[in-house]
């Protein structure tokens, strides 16, 4: 049976486009179960009035979950933020395996990498391998402590995976990514150990979630490997854009779930109008 989840993070009001993928993400846990997580790490750009505001809009679509907000279950709490105990021992696992490692290299330093290549689909440059910490390092450490540690791409190896929506996937370590975050120095986990670990915790079997993640999606298959964890399966949803191909934002003006409320759309309108109509 599946078991599916919704994840916003309130950095802003949701939008047209996560109110379609959060719509699939439904439709398809709708013979399992579906819950709700607010992932709010980010403090210095997430909101509580955007995570009640997120809430409110996607109940307004006619969106139901059976764990979250409102419901309760055995998972709780929901929020990201409230789960730090649980993220410092799933960083205690992963550095004990030696697959992550201290880094004080900042994306300056990786930027001025002459040897740092640029991953087409992904904002952040690939991490250079002569930046890395020798094997061994931070194996006596017992907490994070102020600094940032990183995960050790097998280089070389292909990470591959079948998505429900979007086919066979295979991205290659070390030349599609490099060395990701896992936690960050002010304290808190990256966001692919953060979701990574509560998808395991809260038993997630399907992931449902836009395209610009399937690059994560290959990190993600990494960690829960080191983890010895089994995987869920799967299903990015292509992305919303606009007529020249741009994708939409938080920020693209109209197109938020709230102010297409305040403008008299209906649900089933923003779940399946053209983006033209829904401007008008």
């Amino acid at each position: 049976m599946t078991r599916g989840r919704l994840a916003p993070t309130p950095t802003g009001y949701l939008h047209v486009g996560h109110a379609r993928t959060f719509a699939l993400a439904a439709a398809r846990a709708s013979a399992g179960t579906l819950l709700y997580r607010t992932e709010d790490l980010d403090a210095g750009r997430c909101r509580p009035e955007f995570a009640d505001a997120a809430i409110e809009d996607l109940r307004w679509l006619g969106l139901q979950w059976t764990e979250g907000p409102d419901v309760g279950g055995p998972h709780a709490p929901y929020v990201q933020s409230q789960r730090l105990p649980w993220f410092r021992d799933v960083w205690s696992q992963l550095q004990a395996t030696g697959a992550i490692y201290p880094c004080d290299k900042s994306r300056k330093d990786v930027e001025r990498s002459l040897t740092a290549p640029h991953a087409e689909d992904d904002a952040e440059p690939i991490f250079p391998p002569a930046l890395r910490a020798p094997i061994g390092a931070g194996r006596e450490a017992r907490e994070p402590g102020p600094t940032n540690w990183r995960f050790r791409v097998p280089d070389g190896e292909t990470i591959a995976f079948v998505d429900a929506l979007q086919g066979p996937q295979a991205f290659v370590a070390g030349r599609d990514f490099g060395d990701f975050l896992v936690w960050r120095k002010d304290g808190f986990p990256a966001y692919e150990l953060a979701v990574v670990a509560d998808d395991h915790a809260m038993g997630v079997t399907e992931v449902v979630r836009g395209s610009d993640l399937l690059l994560s999606t290959a990190r993600q298959l990494l960690l829960y490997q080191a983890l010895g964890w089994a995987a869920p399966t799967w299903a990015h949803a292509p992305l919303i854009v606009d007529a020249e191909g741009k994708r939409l934002a938080k920020r693209t003006a109209g197109l938020s779930i709230r102010e297409l409320r305040q403008k008299g759309k209906t649900p089933e309108e923003v779940l399946t109008a053209p983006l033209d109509q829904l401007l008008d």
